[in-house]
């Protein structure tokens, strides 16, 4: 599991709304794109004039991860430079203190595991200079049912996953999904509960349109699946949401973290499912 967070940690989140870009053709189906809100995975791709310090870390109930790496020049606004030379502590409420090591390819790591109800502070220091940002860990979610289903729509059958998970009771909650096929990021979205609080939420992910060929995102006999469903706090929900229409804006997301880097902090709790694609599964609505 360790393993998923450091890939987790890479972000290979995006920004194209692939829901409006399959269905685009069909005016009338402007309602359906709404619900489902999903997104594809690709590289993130930072606007930044001169290198900036890009800090992706998180606290969860599997342990405390950290990337750090440094935007290129505006003509390579990639995030492939790698930094090994920082110092990284998580400071907790609770008074927990931990110190992330350095292992590889920017990623740092400590097993410590976070505590819901606890909010954690990161203090990261590279050069002399300090970049910090807090997050609240979150009670773990709990996930009722995920299937996929042929949904028609104007005589078109279309492939989209359900997600049904309960709500954390009595609480303002936000949440992160991400469906990850053979190991690569897939789909991701965020989802409020501020429309039936406490109640059953449900999470869409369209696919793609049944019979079309061309379409490389339709899911295939024996894919892997793995979903992670996150319980964030609003600080990390309102960053993945700016993250999410960002590609329609063409700015970077707001800003996480004080001190001037890129990225974001982010403390949750989560649950995984891991199964197999087979068609003969897939339900009719």
């Amino acid at each position: 599991m360790m393993k998923a967070l450091v890939e987790s940690g890479k972000w290979k989140v995006e920004r194209d709304n692939f829901c409006r870009r399959v269905f685009s053709f069909l005016l009338l189906l402007s309602s359906f794109l709404v619900i489902t809100s999903c997104e594809k995975d690709i590289d993130i791709s930072y606007r930044s004039v001169d290198p900036i310090y890009v800090v992706e870390a998180s606290v969860s109930n599997d342990g405390m991860v950290a990337r750090i790496s440094q935007t290129q020049d505006i003509g390579n606004n990639s995030t492939t430079s790698d930094i090994s030379d920082a110092k990284i502590v998580v400071t907790g409420s609770d008074g927990s203190v931990n110190n992330l090591t350095y292992r590889k390819n920017g990623m740092y790591l400590a097993q410590a595991i976070g505590v819901p109800g606890v909010t954690y502070h990161i203090d990261v220091e590279i050069d002399g200079q300090h970049f910090t940002s807090t997050s609240t860990m979150q009670d773990v979610p709990e996930i009722n049912l995920f299937h996929f289903m042929w949904k028609e729509v104007m005589g078109q059958r279309f492939l989209v996953g359900e997600l049904l998970f309960q709500d954390i009771l009595n609480q303002d909650n936000w949440y992160f999904t991400h469906l990850y096929r053979n190991g690569i990021g897939y789909r991701w979205a965020v989802k409020r509960d501020d429309q039936k609080p406490n109640g059953e939420l449900q999470q869409l992910f369209s696919i793609a349109r049944e019979n079309d060929d061309d379409d490389k995102d339709m899911l295939h006999e024996g894919d892997r699946l793995h979903l992670e469903l996150r319980a964030i706090d609003q600080r990390a929900y309102d960053y993945l949401y700016s993250m999410q229409i960002m590609g329609n804006t063409g700015t970077n997301p707001l800003p996480n973290f004080s001190g001037g880097c890129l990225g974001y902090f982010s403390a949750y709790s989560e649950v995984t499912m891991d199964f197999t694609y087979h068609e003969a599964d897939v339900e009719n609505e």
